[in-house]
């Protein structure tokens, strides 16, 4: 039986950039967004075929504006053999005085209790589910707001902490990602944040649609040319 073309997408970033490698204990933040569930799938797939000799946590970080995993997400994570472990991060109650919450402050809140937990537990890899548009759009974000060329990398090794950060979606662009989740079923089981429909990203995606015609192949093409710099030819 054929592997599902996301897997293929995400087997070719774990080779590239060494994602997986024998004898890792992987924390993947598993948000219950169908990017982190396409991530505990494939992460439950690849155990099962005892291709490296590794272990993996799901991880939720359960706030006071995001929902607890559905109970049919759970089903699905007991089907795949994945026992989740959950945690309750007061997102709200860090805001100082006269702040607002914002996406930004949130996805940081959370990603520090991943941190946090990792270094706790002898974590060396911590599985993050940005995908090709979320590195794009980081992208566009960086260049417009900071005027720096910079991005998500597909692997980070933390300066102050023991960790690595790793973005196995890297390849792999939202509508395959989509498109595996619907023939998968779980699409209509998976949660989005409601901030971030009003977060400078929304406007970062309509940008990147507009440069790309929404074509899978230009944003490789653009991802690729960050792989690809000559600085002779830049001030």
């Amino acid at each position: 039986m054929e592997r599902p073309r996301l897997f293929r997408v995400i087997d070719k970033a774990v080779f590239e950039y060494k994602l997986i490698e024998e004898g890792d204990n992987i924390l993947i933040g598993a948000s219950g967004g169908k990017d982190s569930t396409a991530l505990v799938e494939y992460f439950a797939d690849r155990k099962r075929q005892h291709r490296e000799n590794f272990n993996f946590t799901a991880l939720h970080v359960e706030t006071e504006i995001t929902p607890p995993l559905n109970e049919k997400l759970l089903a699905l994570f007991t089907e795949w053999g994945v026992e989740p472990v959950s945690l309750h991060a007061d997102v709200l109650g860090r805001l100082k005085p006269g702040r607002s919450m914002n996406c930004w402050w949130c996805s940081t809140q959370r990603r520090t209790e991943l941190n946090n937990y990792a270094i706790a537990n002898g974590y060396n890899k911590i599985a993050l589910g940005h995908h090709l548009d979320d590195i794009l759009e980081t992208v566009l974000m960086n260049m417009l707001n900071k005027g720096e060329l910079s991005t998500m990398p597909p692997r980070l090794k933390y300066d102050k902490y023991p960790v690595t950060v790793i973005r196995p979606l890297c390849f792999a662009d939202v509508n395959t990602i989509i498109a595996h989740a619907e023939k998968a079923g779980y699409i209509s089981q998976t949660c989005t944040c409601s901030y971030q429909e009003n977060s400078g990203r929304k406007k970062a995606r309509s940008r990147l649609e507009l440069l790309t015609g929404g074509n899978v192949t230009e944003k490789q093409r653009l991802f690729e040319a960050l792989r690809n710099v000559k600085p002779l030819y830049l001030p």
